[in-house]
């Protein structure tokens, strides 16, 4: 074995593990760039049956409401959350929501329920949520069906 090659046996495992910490510090700070993604319903969205889960790739958010309490929960932990009712006029009413136990669950007090009391009733909601800088946004229509 010449020297040539005992040198390549020597430098190749430190070439490799700089090469894993390089593209690993690559990674984490291209995810951690600003970016806005958009939520699809996936189907009907029927909040007051809790049946309104909006998603983008593999994440997923679940959306309901129950007694005037709107709680979205998600598959990956959320830094903050937003519900926004919109009105006929376009006008936006912000909720922002609570973390309740842990970054997977958010909700507040929204008079969604109020609005949605009457069979085919349908709101236009907008959620905002954020997580390591990137914000995910849907807009979508709530409808009851009983």
């Amino acid at each position: 074995m010449n020297k040539h090659i005992k040198l390549a046996f020597m430098v190749a495992p430190i070439l490799a593990i700089v090469g894993f910490i390089g593209a690993d510090l690559y990674e984490e700070n291209e995810a951690s760039q600003d970016k806005i993604v958009q939520l699809v319903p996936e189907g009907h969205c029927d909040i007051a049956n809790k049946s309104c889960v909006l998603i983008s790739g593999e994440f997923k958010i679940n959306v309901s409401d129950e007694a005037g309490v709107t709680e979205v929960n998600s598959t990956f932990p959320l830094d903050s959350a937003t519900l926004f009712l919109v009105n006929k006029s376009d006008k936006m009413t912000p909720y922002p929501l609570g973390m309740k136990k842990s970054p997977y669950y958010w909700r507040s007090n929204t008079p969604l329920s109020g609005l949605l009391a009457n069979k085919g009733d349908s709101y236009k909601l907008r959620l905002i949520v954020k997580i390591k800088g990137g914000q995910y946004i849907g807009e979508f229509y709530t409808q009851t069906v009983q």
